[in-house]
């Protein structure tokens, strides 16, 4: 495209797939686990492709003109999208979310012209998600809401992108499809693009293990307010991990991969390590991609890079 039709928006999607090399060198050469590094996106996510989705489905309905709000809650990447898209195509932002978010995810917002709302840092993602409701409902005419957890333009971003970039990038070897779930937005589009292609890929969940986690902007389904884009027919399997795990991982990625990313990462490796062992131990191939939702720049202030919050290798 020539250079004067390119916007920052064109920048989203075909993130690179990288090997993960030295957390996996005891296992068998067969078994590989790709990462899919969404950090790369101009916004630093993968929420870049579900908020650009969204977005030009309200614009191309017209229920997003000029003169409304695009507003929801969010725990911290969604809203960094919608942000950076509102700024770039020239919309007003308003975001709700968790008071306790990292400090970098609400300057980042800020940064970008974002107006944000604080929800009560106990009830997480569920007490954004109620109060995004509330403050809706009171003025409807002022909000364009792409309610990122209801809106079936959030997985067909992914069902339109970033399965078929797996696809085309593992030439169509890929065996296993990992995403931690928060919206379940990437999983289900992914997924279903990938079972299109070959039914045998096997699509796996990554969840915290308890509904008392700090893996920031993931979701244990069991005990929060369900997605109604989410389906248990969505994937093969689900795998709860650990804080502890998934903060392992995330650390040891920046100190043996170099690959400096957030907890939900973490997550989605320790889940792809379980997937690993298992084939390993069955003497069975594989190749397994994992989602990498974002950098971890915006977590550097959290427990999980505390210069006190240090694990040993414990494993998954």
């Amino acid at each position: 495209m020539p250079y004067k039709q390119q916007t920052i928006l064109n920048l989203i999607g075909n993130t690179p797939l990288v090997r993960i090399q030295h957390i996996t060198k005891h296992l068998p050469e067969n078994i590989t686990i790709l990462a899919k590094l969404e950090r790369h996106n101009p916004g630093g996510s993968v929420k870049d492709r579900a908020a650009l989705s969204m977005v030009q489905d309200g614009i191309d309905s017209k229920k997003l003109t000029h003169d409304k709000i695009i507003f929801d809650s969010t725990s911290g990447n969604t809203g960094i999208a919608l942000a950076m898209i509102g700024a770039a195509l020239g919309y007003k932002v308003k975001l709700v979310m968790p008071k306790n978010v990292s400090n970098e995810r609400k300057r980042i917002c800020r940064a970008f012209g974002a107006d944000l709302v604080y929800s009560d840092p106990l009830e997480g993602s569920d007490g954004a998600i109620l109060l995004a409701r509330k403050l809706y409902d009171e003025n409807p005419e002022l909000y364009f809401k792409p309610d990122q957890y209801n809106n079936p333009a959030n997985p067909q971003a992914h069902e339109t992108s970033t399965g078929p970039e797996i696809w085309r990038d593992t030439h169509g070897e890929i065996t296993h499809f990992i995403a931690s779930i928060g919206t379940s937005g990437t999983l289900m589009g992914t997924g279903r693009f990938l079972k299109s292609q070959n039914k045998d890929v096997q699509i796996i969940a990554a969840e915290p293990d308890s509904p008392f986690h700090g893996i920031e902007g993931l979701k244990h389904m069991e005990s929060s307010i369900v997605p109604s884009i989410y389906s248990e027919h969505g994937f093969d399997t689900k795998l709860g991990i650990s804080t502890e795990s998934a903060y392992e991982y995330t650390q040891r990625l920046a100190s043996e991969e170099g690959i400096l990313c957030g907890q939900s990462c973490g997550c989605a490796l320790a889940a792809a390590m379980k997937t690993a062992t298992q084939l390993a131990e069955q003497k069975k191939a594989g190749v397994i991609v994992c989602i990498f939702p974002d950098g971890g720049e915006k977590y550097l202030s959290t427990p999980v890079f505390a210069d006190d919050t240090v694990f040993q290798g414990e494993g998954i």
